[in-house]
């Protein structure tokens, strides 16, 4: 097994130690960290970037031709880390002892002592894409009231408590996570404009961990179920397919049939997944599609009623309005000089 052995939680020196052991191209603007790898040991590339005095962001989208052992050895500092695999499965340990799996859109959360390593196992010939985010306990306040607080009750939160030795939590399946990690690669923005899109995605991901693990306990206190993966990925294709089709007349009874799932687990993994009910996904899903036909098609709003699957020409203009704050005419009639404007 090969390892490579990280001493610092500075995202330069972990770069350049990257780039050491591992080779590859090494490319840096205004503290974002990309290292392309194309060797006999690893494809793929690493990215990294510095959120603020507290935290920072790597993501790792890699296939190794051996089994890889990455050790970070931080004596000095505390670090909490919130790893997700978005693709494969990664392994975690402290001082490569007991293995830990995270499989696909599985969420951990892991702390421990300062003298304890914290190792991610790679196996061999298997394509791995994971996030983590590494939060320093033993940071200065910032300043910034709402920064200090979150590691306060980070602290209280994930750190060991009195009498233990270590922090370790594997959580159930979330899709959210995965689409942040998207929305972070297709960012075109440069500069502070760039830093600022990419801060925020990483403290959306960062909720996201946390509430994951908030509602991961409440569930294990109420002794109640989590969705399987398969069973996520059935309510991602759901969703994939209502945004394919808005015009269907969907039923929760069709749905159900279709997913082959029961109307309460529809609702759950529509909830966990879109923060919504299945008839509320519906209805923004014909919203949104309204929206883009409006933008980009010469269709009258009657036309675009019946496109989205609605009846009611009055019913979509309240709803629309909620959601963009205009009538669909007035947003419509303003396309062209917008466009013009542009």
């Amino acid at each position: 097994m090969n390892t490579v052995t990280l001493k610092t939680n500075d995202l330069e020196h972990i770069f350049n130690q990257l780039k050491k052991d591992l080779g590859g191209h090494l490319h840096v603007l205004h503290k974002e960290y990309r290292l392309e790898l194309d060797t006999d040991w690893v494809m793929g590339e690493i990215t990294g970037v510095k959120v603020d005095e507290h935290t920072s962001f790597m993501e790792y989208d890699v296939t190794f031709t051996k089994d890889t052992l990455i050790v970070k050895n931080t004596p000095v500092d505390n670090p909490i880390y919130f790893i997700y695999c978005a693709a494969g499965q990664i392994s975690h340990s402290f001082n490569n002892s007991k293995r830990r799996v995270l499989h696909q859109f599985q969420t951990g959360i892991f702390s421990s002592d300062p003298s304890r390593d914290t190792c991610l196992f790679f196996k061999k010939d298997q394509a791995v894409k994971l996030s983590s985010i590494t939060v320093n306990t033993n940071a200065s306040k910032t300043g910034d009231e709402t920064t200090d607080l979150l590691q306060t009750q980070l602290l209280k939160t994930f750190m060991p408590k009195k009498g233990q030795e270590l922090f370790a939590y594997i959580g159930s399946y979330n899709l959210k996570i995965a689409e942040q990690m998207r929305q972070r690669e297709t960012l075109k923005q440069e500069g502070i404009v760039r830093h600022l899109l990419i801060k925020s995605i990483v403290h959306a991901m960062l909720a996201l961990e946390i509430q994951q693990h908030n509602r991961d306990s409440e569930s294990v206190k109420n002794n109640t179920g989590s969705l399987t993966r398969s069973e996520m990925d059935t309510i991602r294709e759901l969703s994939t397919f209502i945004q394919s089709y808005p015009e269907v007349q969907y039923s929760l009874d069709y749905l159900s049939k279709k997913a082959g799932l029961s109307p309460a687990k529809l609702q759950e993994g529509f909830k966990l997944l879109h923060n919504r009910t299945v008839s509320d996904y519906i209805r923004n899903v014909r919203v949104e599609t309204a929206e883009n036909l409006i933008k980009t098609t010469d269709l009258n709003i009657s036309e675009i009623v019946y496109t989205v699957g609605l009846t009611s020409r009055s019913y979509f203009s309240k709803i629309f309005k909620q959601k963009y704050n205009c009538s669909p005419k007035y947003y419509q009639d303003h396309q062209k000089p917008i466009a013009v404007t542009a």
